[in-house]
């Protein structure tokens, strides 16, 4: 199938492309890696009037890296920055979660800004900008806003956007010292979307004691979802702490596996995952 007829842009400025936005509203879509919106577009599941290409604006193809956080432009590719080596050596938990995304073509194609807006729960991306308290930066003609993961997650494919808004980078904050993290996951098939995902990451004090554990979900609720759960794990019971996050989430079936199946996965994939993180912590 072929898409509905639309009208292309290709701005060459971030200001052309937020005005283009401005200017068709709801009507419009932005166009990055592809990954998510060609094919929905070619099967008609989406047919905005207007595709506004972002990809001649080189000053949003970069990764900046600091001690303090990691921000990902909106054309960086998930290649891009799971070869990173500066934002693997402070934030490993980018290429542990990227290397679950699909297969590596679609890796080099497909984005990670546009992976977090497009909001999928069964997505990696937004589980580890949800954990780890990141935000997007949205540009309009109004000016620019920080979008928490906190607020920007409505539902599924749903997020708090605005149509008129370019997100130009992704904010990863780096944790501080003595943090581990891991990532572990189900799935029918290497590269298939996991049936239930688990992104993890633990602190540890001076004295080796747990000081924080968090964990949040891939495939198992609609908006992605974080636990604290350093009361249960403060003793190194990571197999406790896999059965309170039973009982924390609402867990729901699909064709892929029942409800009962899921939550037993979110169980054993929380201690596994709080066990790797905890280890890799000190």
């Amino acid at each position: 199938m072929k898409p509905a007829l639309f009208t292309y842009h290709r701005p060459s400025t971030v200001a052309d492309a937020v005005a283009t936005l401005a200017e068709v509203g709801a009507d419009g879509k932005v166009l990055a890696g592809g990954q998510s919106l060609v094919p929905l577009l070619s099967m008609r599941l989406a047919a905005p009037e207007h595709i506004v290409d972002i990809g001649a604006l080189p000053a949003l193809d970069g990764v900046d890296v600091t001690p303090h956080e990691v921000r990902v432009g909106a054309l960086v590719r998930h290649t891009d920055l799971e070869q990173h080596a500066g934002a693997y050596e402070v934030l490993p938990l980018l290429r542990q979660a990227l290397t679950y995304v699909a297969h590596p073509t679609i890796r080099n194609r497909g984005t990670v800004v546009g992976s977090l807006c497009h909001a999928d729960s069964a997505a990696e991306l937004p589980a580890v900008l949800a954990l780890l308290d990141g935000h997007l930066v949205a540009t309009s003609t109004r000016g620019e806003r920080q979008v928490s993961a906190a607020e920007l997650y409505l539902g599924p494919l749903q997020t708090s956007l605005h149509d008129d808004e370019l997100v130009t980078a992704a904010v990863f904050p780096v944790p501080t010292s003595r943090v581990g993290t891991a990532v572990v996951e189900v799935a029918r098939r290497n590269g298939d979307y996991a049936v239930c995902g688990v992104v993890a990451m633990v602190r540890r004090g001076a004295d080796g004691d747990i000081e924080r554990a968090r964990a949040a979900y891939v495939s198992v609720t609609a908006v992605p979802r974080v636990l604290d759960l350093t009361a249960v794990a403060a003793g190194g019971d990571w197999s406790a702490a896999g059965e309170h996050a039973k009982e924390q989430l609402a867990c729901s079936g699909d064709i892929h596996a029942s409800a009962e199946y899921r939550r037993h996965l979110v169980g054993v994939l929380t201690g596994k995952a709080l066990a790797e993180a905890g280890e890799a912590a000190g």
